[in-house]
């Protein structure tokens, strides 16, 4: 292979996950930046900004262009944040490399306050995500809270336009764009439970593609491996998808592996949570039996309303 490319959005944070990746595999092999090509791919999910990605075709759009392009050869590896993509993948393709995960919790920006607690009665909170909607809604059912699209640039120029009074934004992506000092507020993972795959960077490749795979196995965490197997397990088994708001987080110590998921309403009002632990080695099988235990709990009555 005389030049691997690397496919990825366009957005700053996107191209620093590429870069990310390829200075990882420059020190892993001793290669030149010369031996990697970084190509953007403008995906649906970046065009569509005008309603939720749930009414648009969910988390799909941020992938499907890239994986077409994966597939027919244009591209070698396609690099994503692990929290965008679906459980299911195309035919051919596979999702098993994971780069070191960052901090997953979720930071809030507040225009004018610290916390989220501090704002106003009836204040303005922007966000795309309906896990991060539903947990606001959770701790301050007064808050009105909107529709915030957009790359973290983006929904940083409406927080200062006056759109909304604060928003939440993932802390690993703030922290790979080098902004850290807008964070006004980290939210404990407790309280506000991340994405499942939410930090992680993922590598997605085709399948029975020997000479990447050798390449990528250099620069693979298998902790963080490890963990989203749980995570993924979790959310596939619950069928997850932008029109439930599913929270999801495993950590890995060793051999051992503790997870805690949680499924919450749109409104904030009705939550089920499951705590399990067990070997790191049977993570995703942790992740679904987790998904089984809440969806027990919670009975199908429970997503009857909403999902």
């Amino acid at each position: 292979m005389q030049t691997l490319k690397i496919g990825t959005r366009g957005s700053p944070l996107a191209l620093a996950q590429a870069h990310e990746t390829r200075a990882r595999l420059m020190q892993a092999h001793g290669l030149a930046e010369q031996a990697f090509e970084v190509v953007a791919i403008s995906t649906s999910g970046d065009r569509i900004q005008d309603r939720p990605l749930s009414e648009a075709g969910g988390k799909g759009l941020f992938t499907k262009e890239i994986e077409e392009a994966l597939l027919d050869g244009r591209i070698d590896i396609a690099v994503h944040s692990s929290k965008d993509m679906p459980t299911v993948l195309p035919d051919g393709l596979e999702l098993v490399t994971f780069l070191p995960r960052e901090d997953a919790r979720d930071a809030f920006i507040g225009k004018r306050v610290k916390r989220i607690a501090d704002l106003p009665h009836g204040a303005t909170v922007g966000s795309s995500s309906l896990r991060r909607q539903a947990l606001i809604r959770r701790m301050r059912p007064d808050l009105d809270v909107v529709i915030f699209r957009g790359n973290v640039q983006t929904r940083l120029r409406k927080l200062d336009e006056g759109v909304a009074e604060g928003t939440i934004l993932a802390y690993a992506g703030l922290k790979r764009l080098g902004l850290e000092n807008v964070v006004s507020d980290l939210m404990p993972l407790e309280d506000f439970p991340p994405a499942p795959g939410q930090g992680a960077i993922g590598i997605e490749t085709r399948i029975g593609d020997r000479e990447v795979e050798k390449m990528l196995a250099a620069i693979h965490h298998v902790p963080t491996g490890q963990a989203l197997a749980c995570e993924r397990a979790f959310l596939a088994t619950l069928d997850g998808s932008c029109r439930t708001p599913i929270a999801g987080h495993a950590t890995v110590s060793g051999e051992k592996l503790s997870f805690a998921g949680l499924i919450i309403s749109p409104d904030g009002r009705q939550s089920h949570e499951v705590r399990l632990d067990g070997e790191a080695a049977a993570a995703a099988e942790i992740g679904m039996d987790a998904a089984r235990t809440v969806r027990a709990r919670a009975g199908a009555e429970f997503f009857d309303g909403w999902a």
